[in-house]
């Protein structure tokens, strides 16, 4: 997990950046229509979080966890999760508006949930977390850098500090473990399987398909 205010996060992937969004078309009785792919499974409700975590992907998943909100107040939400992480600061806002909404949000994590991506996936409603058989879990310490004056550095070393505390406290909270515990299975990069993560309370249930 990276504080807002360092350098890192994503960076641009000429691979990944060059994959064209799918296009799904559908008949309707007035002819045909043409979703991106995204588009079309916001229409069941479903929203899927499938990189690093930036403020731009924070506000996109933010804008469409209020427009399902206000479409149905009542009727879950679905996020799959895979991501390895990325700001604080970005993550937290995703985290937050989940847990304002008046919808439950379940939470299914497929290939990995690392780092902000692992608090958002704990962060779901419980009993509607989920992980498919092969998925993976990281849980670590927030990271950051700072050069400059000697105040400077204090002060971010304390906001990490501040951090650190506040990220342990969501994961105790959502996973029912003592924050002592946390704190010291957060010290560093710690993988889990879906099933160690089911037994850790990060997760409610290991899914292989949908009933």
């Amino acid at each position: 997990m990276i504080p807002k205010n360092t350098q890192g996060g994503s960076q641009h992937d000429p691979i990944t950046d060059s994959i064209l969004i799918p296009t799904v078309i559908e008949k309707t009785h007035a002819g045909e229509r043409a979703y991106d792919i995204y588009s079309r499974l916001l229409k069941d409700r479903i929203v899927f979080l499938g990189t690093a975590i930036n403020d731009t992907v924070a506000n996109n998943i933010i804008a469409q966890l209020l427009f399902l909100e206000s479409e149905d107040p009542k009727k879950d939400i679905t996020l799959y999760v895979h991501s390895p992480g990325g700001h604080v600061t970005a993550g937290l806002a995703i985290y937050d508006t989940m847990q304002l909404i008046k919808p439950d949000v379940s939470t299914v994590c497929v290939g990995l949930a690392a780092s902000m991506g692992a608090v958002l996936l704990a962060g779901g409603a419980k009993g509607k977390r989920f992980a498919l058989p092969n998925a993976e879990v990281m849980i670590h310490q927030p990271l950051g850098g700072i050069q400059g004056q000697a105040s400077d550095i204090s002060i971010h070393a304390d906001h990490i500090i501040k951090t650190k505390y506040r990220l342990n406290k969501i994961l105790a909270d959502h996973s029912k473990k003592p924050l002592k515990t946390v704190e010291k299975d957060t010290d560093r990069d710690n993988f889990m399987s879906a099933e160690e993560a089911m037994k850790y309370g990060l997760i409610d249930k290991v899914i292989a398909q949908h009933k």
